[in-house]
């Protein structure tokens, strides 16, 4: 079983997760908006969108990033795996 240290360990480094994600999506909008004013700016609207592919790369990464901070956990949860395996083989 889990004691309170560890628990504590695990939702401070879910935290840091969450954090650092946040970080990454602020980051992610400013970036790619002054890349949009480079865009609009150089070549005008009537050009090819290049700041299409950055955005979309970024985007896959940060998609990643969100599902690890807010979804991930529950995946590598051990304690939660073992008491699947333990009530399954009670069942038996």
């Amino acid at each position: 079983m889990i004691n309170e240290q560890q628990k504590d360990e695990m939702l401070w480094g879910i935290a840091k997760l969450r954090a650092g994600f946040k970080a990454s999506l602020i980051s992610y909008f400013i970036i790619n908006a002054m890349l949009n004013v480079i865009w609009y700016l150089s070549s005008g609207p009537n050009t090819y969108y290049w700041p299409v592919w950055p955005m979309l790369g970024w985007g896959v990464g940060l998609a990643f990033q969100y599902f690890h901070a807010y979804h991930g956990n529950k995946f590598y949860n051990a304690e939660a795996e073992y008491n699947k395996l333990k009530n399954k083989s009670s069942q038996v």
